[in-house]
């Protein structure tokens, strides 16, 4: 079994070579590649994740979905790993992952730790260990087997926001799901602009708001009143 890693980005060169060289110093001969799918940055991510050494490409289009299903269609390993530009896996991420898979996992996530001594994100970290529905976002960093992948027709390209938490949900009801005991270091970048408490908020009505069926449109729209977004 191979891994093929996939990372959707816009605008992260502050990030993109330092995950890089980490994933390439971690990587086990089952890594096959790293793989960035931009978004149409305005910045140098593209350049310097090329000069780190990895496969850097366009999207066809805008949006976090379409970026990893463009780079899923290119990747050439038998597993997907999904990772954020501003979080970063355990070391030990490629012999994890092939375990889980190798003990019949199709599909599964790290817990998370959030960096800094924040207490309140700490109570954040501390739930993603269960398998509830507001700990399916991808900071966490998401794996799944390709063709597996590929039977549930991947990220549902209609959706702005959610869409991790959507192809989760789907990757559970028909394959066997994992939430694996070590845990992905996450930025704090979004906490450096909004309190712990609004950004909960902005979680909880986003969440409400999808389940209602509430337009993308609108999700967005809202999303952008409630939080202020790191430059």
């Amino acid at each position: 079994m191979t891994i093929s890693i996939i990372i959707p980005t816009l605008n992260e060169e502050k990030n993109i070579g330092k995950l890089i060289r980490y994933l390439d110093q971690h990587k086990q001969v089952f890594v096959l590649e790293i793989i960035v799918v931009d978004g149409g940055s305005s910045d140098d991510t593209l350049a310097i994740a090329l000069a780190a050494g990895a496969k850097s490409v366009v999207a066809p289009k805008k949006g976090r979905a379409v970026q990893m299903n463009h780079g899923a269609s290119i990747a050439v390993g038998d597993i997907l790993y999904f990772i954020h530009a501003d979080s970063i896996p355990p070391a030990t991420y490629a012999a994890d992952i092939l375990q889980a898979v190798n003990n019949g996992i199709d599909s599964g996530r790290y817990r998370s730790r959030f960096e800094g001594g924040r207490w309140l994100l700490k109570i954040n970290a501390f739930f993603t260990r269960f398998d509830w529905f507001v700990c399916h976002g991808g900071d966490q960093t998401f794996f799944i087997t390709r063709d597996f992948f590929w039977s549930l027709k991947g990220y549902d390209e209609s959706l702005t926001l959610m869409e991790e938490y959507d192809l989760t949900v789907r990757a559970k009801a028909q394959g066997k799901y994992t939430v694996m005991p070590k845990a992905t270091k996450i930025s704090t970048r979004k906490y450096n602009h909004n309190s712990w408490w609004q950004v909960q908020k902005a979680n909880y009505i986003i969440v409400k708001m999808y389940k209602k069926g509430i337009s993308q449109d609108r999700l967005v729209e809202r999303y952008n009143e409630l939080i202020k977004l790191p430059k």
